[in-house]
């Protein structure tokens, strides 16, 4: 009967569950699927990428928007270039506020909508709103450009709580499947931004007509999106991914009570207890408190440095005027370098997962990378008002420092975001793969205003 299979089930707090495999709850799905598990392991690569590529390649499309925007500062009355540059600073705004209150709405509704309804949703409103995008490269908007600017900011925000909405359900999701899946995820969102960098590099070569190259640029956002949600619609007919759905659904795992929780007496027969509606948010904080710590500082530390310190570092042989100095520095060792290293980083914990989840090391290594900031200041950071000091006066230097910025960024962040689900009992998995994008958003929201901070003192 079920209840005797009860001990054997909670023999070890969710704490001891093994993290590398599927949680040790007796699953009536009976044997493991034989079926490969490859293919789930590139849908989440894919879905990955695509949770942040529409997203970076709004960020990289900085011609274009300077292009749109040359003439609206005349008509709005303006200083000629106020709009233009900071426009950056209004996309970060644009889409730090809708992203936490996606978040937290996701939250409240992760009991009580679908993950499947969430995630398509999410994408065919970023599908959407892209297209209305790509139309809009080859309108001429030079008469009505201060409306243009109002609209791209509303696309902006529209597109972020989307995402965050697609990219929180997606990594709740994946904390159902072994944790491999979970950090081909993330693996696949440094891919992302990987794949922008290069866009954007291949571009500034070509030199091509502006609009055209944007238009090409939002094409294939469009297509990416199309794609994410044919692998996405192709994920449940796969065996394997059958298997650990079923089990998800048909096995609430006996240790539905963390403290602080759903009180244990309404539990019904076979001792497991129905699902609020509102997934308890004081046991999950609980728990995720140190992980959650981790993640926000990783990003906060990571979020002033890049773009705004690395991207002002210029080559110590600029005044030689060689493409190298002038044109590709900046792209290549700020830009495709940390996104690379990032990449690499979160790669790597495909193959080692070390420091464990509860270890103090992890906290240790985080707080460790504040080093990073002085070391940027240092470099040769353009123009400098209050320090004068450049101690790092070699164009290796900054590349060295990117390099172990965006490496430790993703060996470390992915770490702490992949554990987080895996800490708590089996059902608020999906709920604190939300609160873990929570901390992560947070630190990227305080990090940002931060980094404005920081080049006013330089």
């Amino acid at each position: 009967s079920c209840s005797t299979m009860q001990p054997a089930a909670s023999a070890f707090p969710p704490d001891d569950e093994p993290l590398l495999e599927e949680p040790s709850v007796n699953r009536p799905g009976g044997r493991k699927p034989g079926e490969h598990p490859n293919g789930v392991y590139v849908i989440f690569f894919l879905l990955g990428i695509g949770s942040l590529l529409p997203w970076n390649f709004f960020i990289t499309a900085k011609h274009y928007w300077a292009y749109k925007l040359q003439n609206c500062s005349e008509q709005a009355g303006r200083a000629p270039s106020d709009l233009r540059d900071y426009f950056e600073s209004y996309i970060s705004i644009a889409s730090t506020v809708p992203s936490v209150l996606c978040l937290v709405g996701n939250f409240l509704l992760v009991n009580k909508v679908p993950a499947s309804v969430r995630i398509l949703a999410s994408l065919f409103v970023m599908l959407s709103v892209f297209l209305v995008i790509t139309v809009l490269v080859k309108v001429d908007t030079s008469t009505w450009t201060p409306l243009f600017f109002g609209l791209t900011l509303a696309c902006v925000a529209v597109v972020s709580g989307a995402s965050t909405v697609f990219s929180s359900s997606i990594l709740g999701l994946s904390s159902r499947f072994p944790m491999r899946n979970s950090q081909a995820l993330i693996s696949g969102q440094a891919m992302g931004g990987t794949l922008s960098a290069i866009a954007s590099l291949v571009d500034l070569a070509a030199a091509a007509d502006v609009t055209d190259s944007a238009l090409a640029y939002f094409l294939t956002a469009d297509i990416f999106i199309v794609v994410c949600i044919m692998v996405y619609l192709l994920l449940p007919r796969l065996q394997y991914s059958r298997y650990y759905l079923r089990s998800h659904q048909e096995s609430p795992s006996p240790a539905t009570t963390l403290p602080g929780g759903p009180a244990g007496d309404e539990a019904g027969p076979g001792g497991t207890a129905p699902l609020p509606s509102i997934p308890p948010l004081r046991p999950i904080l609980h728990k995720t408190a140190t992980l959650g710590f981790c993640l926000f500082y990783v990003f906060f530390i990571s979020i002033i440095i890049f773009p705004s310190l690395s991207s002002n570092i210029e080559s110590v042989q600029k005044a030689s005027g060689s493409p190298w100095s002038t044109k590709y520095f900046v792209p290549l060792t700020s830009f495709l370098l940390y996104n690379f290293a990032d990449w690499c980083g979160r790669q790597i914990t495909a193959w080692i997962q070390a420091p464990g989840p509860n270890s103090k090391l992890l906290p240790a290594l985080v707080l460790l990378r504040t080093i990073f900031l002085p070391l940027f200041i240092l470099s040769n950071y353009q123009p400098r008002a209050r320090i004068r000091t450049v101690l790092f006066a070699r164009d290796a230097y900054p590349v060295a420092f990117t390099a172990l910025l965006g490496l430790s960024n993703g060996y470390l962040g992915t770490l702490a975001i992949v554990y987080g689900p895996k800490i708590v009992p089996k059902e608020l998995a999906e709920a604190a793969g939300v609160v873990m994008t929570l901390y992560l958003v947070l630190g990227l929201a305080l990090g940002s205003a931060c980094s404005a901070l920081v080049v006013h003192l330089i």
